[in-house]
């Protein structure tokens, strides 16, 4: 932003208070930022940090208590109407500005009479914006129809039908696959590319706030750090590792007790590390100890890294939790499919799965909306029937009388309900001890390792998103299953919080020997998963660990390609022109190479020529999210 320009949004000294007296809850504290033209802003920050409060004041849904909050000079207190016609507002929730009872059309249609659009203007932003979405084919289809992805672009296309200025999208991606949040930032790039409309959003994905010009980072209300994504992640102070190890639990064990490691988590069959002093000390201990070392090499911090940075100390540790190992069977296979098919009338929802799932294992199970998960996990837990082909859980079928012995051995976190969000935390558990006999000693300890003790009392619907998620989890296992089912079970949570439950994903299947099947579409939660299976248009297109798909695609696809430079909009010309697949990804653009050394040395010399100063092109690793695209629209291009 240039010194004489002025900043579209601008917020100084804002307080936001909720409840009063001993309740009152500071929401936003001395909250000050301001957002240029053209510029995306991220808010990223742990569930109740404020960033849902800041978006509603900017988008005159909310009066601040103190300070004050312009849109383009309007006082968001002093004319909030006025406001409100000069910005799109998204509110956070799967098209939760959407009527589900009518069509797409229809749902465009009252968003064009709510903002009293001329019809020439309208015709053409309808046109533009449904080229945009793909979702033409789609008008007659009810809101209540459509795959989250979908209504994430619908619920888009009602945002801009008046092409404002302004966005204000309050966790716009959540719930929503790869492909389609793809698709989404592509819509954002270009509304701000070409109109240079401001966008503000708050994200719990950091690739998202990597693609962000400028972020903040939320804690309780205040801004804690900010700046473009590289800054805040220089802003650093640990360092960090990643490295393979056997046997992984002894490793962790030892890692978790020495006291130049700072933090530890798993991710399959790595271990990533925080830690002080000297790598080589660190690597001789284990050495020393007869853990044998595959790899080890020194990484550089992520966002989320800082994220956790930050966060660390301000709340109570992860709780360490270890169940009894299940009684039951112990075949080496706990799922088996062999050609499970499901139709739902004319409408194939499963199409001939087959997989096996090894007792102990994670397995992750990905997929875009609709293509068939939430379905093939339902009949795992004998909630639907195939409609051919069978299913065997821990040995036994999940049809007919076998079915009932089935749902004691597992337990299952749905994904859109596990709790009843008006009954207390204790009543839940109380509710679920009695459906499966279990003893009510047993949920006081479990509640107490947890750390769920002190919310004992609190309504479901009153705790925060990331303990609602332990309780469910805490729900889901209370019996003792073989075999447990979490249908994302993360979708929307923070990183902290994700990473506390991932923590108890892996005591679950490490400590305890519980089979674990989750379906996600956080790829870099992915990688937790010791072996993945994608799903696409109902079918099984693959599956193998993260770094065999990585690998499968790279051979297939090629590899990644990154161009930085200090005018990214000039370079990206440059590379679209010659590669128009490429995509823009923070402050860089990615485009996959099946002749790296050769397309470096093209694009290289053409920025060159196009007086491009400080440009650079450098292969960077494949991420699970580029891995999940290339597979899917692989499997499009041969399926259409």
């Amino acid at each position: 932003m240039s010194p004489d320009e002025q900043p579209v949004l601008d917020v100084q000294g804002v307080w936001r208070f909720y409840g009063r007296g001993a309740r009152r809850v500071e929401a936003l504290r001395n909250v000050s930022l301001s957002v240029a033209r053209g510029e995306i802003f991220g808010l990223i920050g742990p569930d109740g940090a404020g960033k849902t409060s800041l978006i509603q004041i900017l988008a005159g849904v909310l009066t601040p208590d103190g300070g004050s909050a312009t849109v383009d000079g309007i006082d968001v207190t002093g004319d909030p109407e006025r406001v409100r016609q000069r910005v799109g507002y998204m509110p956070q929730g799967l098209g939760s500005n959407l009527y589900d009872t009518l069509t797409v059309h229809e749902n465009i249609e009252f968003f064009r009479e709510l903002r009293r659009l001329p019809e020439a203007a309208y015709r053409k932003n309808r046109t533009e914006l449904l080229a945009m979405t793909r979702l033409a084919s789609y008008l007659d289809r009810r809101a209540a129809d459509l795959s989250g992805g979908m209504r994430q672009k619908l619920a888009l296309i009602c945002t801009l039908i008046h092409l404002p200025d302004v966005l204000l999208l309050d966790e716009p991606t959540t719930g929503v696959d790869p492909i389609s949040r793809q698709d989404f930032w592509e819509i954002i790039r270009r509304v701000v590319d070409e109109r240079r409309a401001t966008v503000l959003l708050s994200t719990s994905y950091m690739d998202e706030a990597e693609r962000c010009h400028r972020i903040a980072l939320m804690h309780a209300g205040a801004i804690v750090a900010g700046g473009p994504p590289a800054t805040v992640r220089s802003a650093a102070t640990g360092r960090y590792a990643a490295m393979t190890a056997e046997p992984q639990r002894a490793a962790l064990e030892i890692l978790r007790r020495r006291p130049d490691v700072s933090s530890t988590e798993v991710f399959g069959g790595e271990i990533r590390l925080q830690f002080t002093g000297e790598l080589r000390a660190i690597e001789a201990d284990l050495r020393a100890r007869q853990i044998a070392i595959r790899q080890l090499a020194v990484q550089e911090p992520t966002l989320e890294d800082v994220f956790m940075e930050v966060l660390r100390g301000t709340g109570p540790p992860p709780p360490a939790f270890r169940m009894a190992p299940p009684n039951g069977s112990s075949a080496p296979v706990a799922i088996d499919c062999a050609d499970v098919t499901r139709r739902f009338g004319s409408f194939t929802a499963v199409d001939r799965v087959s997989l096996q799932v090894r007792k102990g294992e994670i397995f992750g199970l990905l997929g875009p909306n609709g293509a068939g998960k939430t379905t093939l996990i339902k009949m795992m837990c004998g909630l639907v029937d195939p409609s051919e082909g069978t299913i065997a859980i821990a040995g036994g079928a999940t049809q007919g009388h076998a079915a009932d012995t089935t749902r004691v051995q597992v337990g299952y976190m749905s994904q859109r309900f596990s709790l009843y969000r008006d009954l207390t935390v204790r009543q839940n558990l109380r509710l679920y001890a009695d459906l499966y006999s279990v003893d009510m000693r047993v949920c006081a300890d479990m509640m107490a390792r947890l750390g769920l003790e002190p919310f004992a009392s609190r309504l479901a619907s009153d705790l925060p998103i990331g303990l609602r998620q332990r309780l469910s989890l805490m729900c889901a296992v209370l019996h003792g299953p073989l075999i447990v089912f979490l249908d994302e079970p993360t979708s929307g949570v923070d990183p902290h919080a994700r990473r506390v439950f991932w923590e108890l994903i892996y005591s679950l299947s490490r400590e305890s020997g519980i089979t674990v099947l989750v379906s996600t579409h956080y790829m870099d939660e992915a990688a937790h998963c010791d072996r993945l299976g994608l799903m696409g248009q109902g079918r099984l297109i693959a599956a193998g660990s993260p770094l065999e798909l990585k690998q499968i695609s790279e051979q297939r696809s090629g590899s990644m390609l990154a161009v930085r430079a200090r005018d990214l909009r000039a370079a990206q010309t440059v590379v679209l022109s010659r590669y128009p697949d490429a995509v823009v990804y923070g402050d860089s653009v990615h485009l996959r190479s099946v002749n790296p050394d050769t397309d470096q040395l093209v694009l290289s010399d053409a920025l060159s020529r196009a007086g491009i100063a400080g440009a650079r092109v450098d292969p960077v690793g494949l991420s699970m999210d580029e891995t999940f695209i290339d597979f899917i629209r692989s499997e499009e291009r041969v399926g259409g």
